[in-house]
């Protein structure tokens, strides 16, 4: 067998036991790994130092060490995502709807485990355990795959939650980490139909693309980010520099992070200094069209093309574009958005209802900050990724996207004629 056959087989071998448990006894191991999360920091900050002082030495960009890093605070919003989730309904067994059909059957479509889920994901080692937990508490076993530049820091997190699930009765199968980063493991677990009933990709535009590619197990897409905020004519200007630069700096390198940034003309003006002071705090480099260069100045803005409209840059560049109206900016989205998340921000109601009902993206703002799109800001407690396809799950993906439906139905003898 091969490592992901082994793999694949242990979590097949499990599935039941999770798929059947009660909602105690999955919030029970839910507590228990929030416990353990914290009695052992230490040791999962020391494991990530080593991660960070790799990347280091292969220089990954700041925006990435920042993704890469784990601290107190972000290993206590683990255990506390633990805790929520414990909070939260569990979604298996809920009755989506329900009919008696004119010759008395009874049919109920009710939520139900996926099965055995993979995880391929990148350098966010806090998805090791969204993953796991959602997972959990959804009813599934999980095979989760880390990029390498995070495998000690996975690792440990693994092991710490088998330890957890293993402590609350449960085979500390239903938690799998693969630990060998060669791409063609990558690749047996894209086609592990055998084992694997769905399979989630998160991270870059790159990563999303092979496996969506190369998979046969199904995927459910989580999409690259390249979000909007278009500032209306009406903007509340000291608003609209608010909200740019929170989507753009408090975390550059999430995919919830605003990578370009429309103006109406007939604000740019005023609307683009008070911008750029509040972006130069940062550092941010700014890729815009030849009005926004004139306004700035063309020594402090970089000519933008086509390309630089349609990245995804997870870092400290926005791409600036000023528009004629609400149709070209909405046109502009149309063209490069990747569907994630946009906002509009405006003092006109017309304008906003026409900027959520025209804008085909899963999340849609208005007069707020992109960097709500999360599991937690929704309140759905950890969140495995934002879906930006349209089959199943839309957005960010919590408890109920990590499940699937089946229909019971209910006679006394009927037969069809």
């Amino acid at each position: 067998m091969s490592y992901i056959d082994i793999l694949g087989h242990k979590a097949k071998a499990c599935k039941k036991d999770i798929a059947f448990a009660s909602t105690t006894q999955k919030n029970d191991a839910l507590l228990e790994i929030a416990h353990i999360l914290r009695v052992c920091k230490d040791d999962i900050i020391e494991a990530n130092k080593v991660d960070l002082e790799n990347g280091r030495m292969r220089k990954m960009s700041e925006a990435m060490l920042d993704r890469l890093a784990l601290n107190d605070s972000r290993i206590e919003g683990m255990a506390k995502a633990c805790e929520e989730l414990a909070q939260l309904d569990d979604p298996v067994g809920e009755v989506v709807s329900g009919s008696t059909r004119p010759n008395g059957m009874k049919i109920e479509k009710v939520r139900v485990p996926m099965g055995v889920i993979g995880i391929i994901f990148e350098a966010r080692p806090n998805v090791t355990v969204d993953g796991a937990i959602l997972c959990l508490k959804s009813g599934n076993a999980v095979i989760l795959r880390g990029g390498k530049e995070a495998i000690n820091s996975n690792k440990m997190l693994a092991d710490l939650m088998r330890k957890a699930v293993e402590r609350a009765g449960f085979s500390p199968d239903i938690i799998q980490l693969v630990e060998d980063t060669d791409r063609g493991i990558a690749l047996d677990m894209m086609k592990a139909n055998d084992y694997i009933d769905v399979l989630i990709p998160r991270g870059g535009a790159q990563l999303i693309k092979a496996v969506v590619q190369s998979a046969t197990v199904p995927v459910i897409e989580t999409g690259t980010g390249n979000c909007h905020v278009y500032v209306d004519a009406s903007a509340d200007i000291k608003m609209a520099v608010n909200i740019v630069d929170n989507g753009k700096t408090s975390r550059p390198s999430v995919c919830n992070a605003v990578e370009s940034c429309l103006v109406h003309r007939d604000i740019a003006e005023d609307f683009l200094p008070k911008l750029k002071e509040r972006l130069d705090k940062h550092h941010v480099e700014i890729r815009g069209c030849e009005l926004t260069r004139q306004i700035l100045g063309s020594e402090n803005v970089t000519p933008a093309d086509d390309d630089d409209y349609a990245t995804e840059f997870l870092d400290y560049i926005i791409s600036i574009k000023v528009v004629d109206d609400m149709a070209e900016a909405l046109e502009h989205i149309d063209r490069f958005s990747t569907g994630h998340s946009e906002c509009i921000v405006t003092e006109s109601l017309f304008a906003a209802q026409e900027f959520q009902k025209r804008v085909d993206s899963a999340a849609v703002y208005v007069n707020c900050s992109t960097r709500f799109t999360d599991g937690g800001m929704f309140g759905l407690g950890a969140e495995i990724g934002i879906s930006t396809q349209k089959l199943h799950a839309r957005g960010p993906m919590g408890l109920r996207e990590m499940t699937t439906t089946k229909y019971l139905i209910s006679g006394n003898g009927q037969i069809r004629e």
